[in-house]
């Protein structure tokens, strides 16, 4: 059973992290258009700093061991994780266009060598 009923631990992980990345004065108003209350978010939250929910502990105590500057790197971790994933993905397309593109190519190539005019054989001159 894991901390949360209903969600999964990829879900606890990816709302703590779109938490900790929100605008100063804006956090409590994001919380609000959850479907989760604050205390709910705040057990999970610090399960996910501590490492507690990787093992599937239920924190007991209700302050924070990580610090904030430790909580506000491992979010800005988790959003540069996103943006080098998309540029993986775009750099994947590009080079699976260019692939193709050869792959015509090639192709192209081939059916030009085999349609080709052929060669006159050539003879051996006379000897004298």
């Amino acid at each position: 059973m894991g901390i949360a009923a209903g969600y999964t631990d990829e879900e606890l992980r990816s709302f703590v992290y779109e938490y900790e990345r929100q605008p100063f004065g804006t956090k409590a108003a994001w919380i609000k258009e959850q479907s989760f209350t604050m205390g709910q978010f705040r057990r999970w939250r610090v399960a996910v700093f501590d490492g507690d929910l990787d093992q599937g502990y239920i924190p007991r105590d209700r302050k924070l061991m990580t610090p904030f500057d430790q909580r506000r790197h491992i979010a800005n971790q988790d959003a540069q994780s996103d943006a080098d994933s998309e540029k993986l993905r775009a750099r994947i397309r590009e080079l699976e266009a260019t692939n193709e593109a050869l792959g015509k190519a090639i192709g192209l190539l081939h059916q030009l060598n085999a349609q080709g005019p052929a060669t006159p054989e050539t003879t051996e001159p006379p000897s004298s």
